[in-house]
């Protein structure tokens, strides 16, 4: 029985009869990010993979200052940074794989501590003066690491499994923390090379990258679980008989080609896109600023990915990604006949209005293609 005293109805205060309102208190709405964040544990793995994913933005421009710096070669520092990218490129659909088939914090662990045994090795050869060919294998093996984007990702298709509104928003909220990593990481990496020492850059890239990825494989209670791999494992993957003995390749759904084709192609523009503008700003004799004028692209994308995120998209996810793409063309246009900064400044940013809606609606589309067993390894391949 309840003894807790229950206030009287009807009260008297300064003379006036006040009712008491007994009405039954009901939260307030909260907004679409605030009910992404009320699943346990999310706002956790949310954080600590963005702590982790910030120094992967650093780790290439930092690796070419610091050796351009120390061993007098822009050439040399280029090509230990190509090396870097197409390892990256063989390594990450590998370890992605690996992700689906053990979990994640199984693989994502050992894959850290060699990668940031990779980059100390990177480090100590410059340093040194080891010969050349050290430094492309300490980037080779700094680039083998684990996709910390397509994992956080991995989670929330795991946390709303049934609930495609709120994937949504969470693939848009994702979206914004690469684009604000890649405008933060290149400068705060460029600071820390000019400001402190050369190898301050790689330095506290790699002590970001392995403490993020440390904290977040520690939030156990969110990582989905690993692929069924015998008919004795648990629970919600697909049920033993012919068609869970079937190969993931032949499970994979049509469209997947086509979807990683466009994700090579909106790569490549990004990064001749990087080029062009950097060249263009030195023409116009304002290199002090090509920084800036990059960064309006992905302030561009945020501002879109976060208005995108509160949106309630209609129609098949296939659909709106061609419209998506076809939107990022069009406005990529106007951009090849730029005159002046200040229209390169503004046609930049408004670049950066549709690209976070495509890349939200691609991994959209990437999520349903995939089976639930190599999603890891799916996103990572277009990540």
């Amino acid at each position: 029985m309840n003894n807790e005293p229950v206030p009287p109805l009807l009260t008297v205060t300064g003379g006036t009869l006040v009712i008491a309102d007994r009405t039954p208190r009901t939260p307030r709405p909260r907004g679409p990010y605030g009910r992404l964040f009320t699943a346990p544990g999310s706002l956790a793995f949310t954080l600590t993979g963005a702590l982790g994913r910030l120094p992967v933005s650093m780790l290439g421009v930092a690796t070419v200052v610091m050796v351009a710096t120390l061993r007098g070669s822009y050439a040399l520092a280029g090509a230990v940074s190509a090396a870097g990218l197409i390892s990256t490129a063989v390594s990450l659909p590998f370890v992605g794989l690996l992700v689906d088939r053990h979990g994640q914090a199984k693989v994502a662990v050992p894959a850290a501590a060699a990668s940031t045994a990779g980059a100390v090795a990177l480090l100590l050869c410059a340093h040194y003066g080891a010969p050349d060919w050290t430094l492309f294998a300490g980037c080779a093996l700094s680039s083998v690491r684990p996709s910390l984007g397509a994992m956080t990702r991995a989670r929330w298709a795991e946390l709303y499994r049934d609930d495609p509104a709120a994937r949504h928003v969470a693939n848009s909220v994702e979206q914004v923390i690469d684009e604000l990593c890649f405008m933060a990481g290149p400068v705060l990496a460029i600071v820390l090379c000019t400001a402190l020492f050369p190898e301050a850059g790689l330095l506290v890239s790699t002590v970001l990258f392995a403490a993020g990825t440390f904290l977040f494989a520690a939030q156990r209670r969110t990582e989905p679980p690993p692929a069924r791999l015998t008919p004795s494992t648990p629970a919600r993957w697909p049920v033993p008989g012919p068609a869970a003995r079937e190969s993931p390749a032949r499970r994979r759904k049509p469209g997947m080609a086509g979807v990683l084709a466009e994700f090579c192609c909106t790569g490549a523009v990004f990064g001749s896109m990087e080029v062009v503008t950097v060249a263009e700003v030195q023409r116009l004799g304002h290199s002090s600023t090509a920084g800036l004028i990059l960064a309006l692209q992905a302030g561009g994308s945020c501002v879109a990915g976060l208005v995108y995120g509160t949106l309630r998209p209609s129609g098949p996810a296939r659909r709106r990604y061609v419209l998506c793409t076809a939107a990022m063309a069009a406005l990529l246009v106007p951009l090849t006949m730029a005159h002046g900064l200040g229209a390169l400044a503004a046609l930049l940013f408004v670049v950066g209005l549709a690209t976070a809606p495509t890349m939200v609606t691609g991994m959209t589309v990437v999520q349903e293609l995939v089976p639930d067993d190599r999603l890891n390894e799916g996103m990572t391949t277009v990540y």
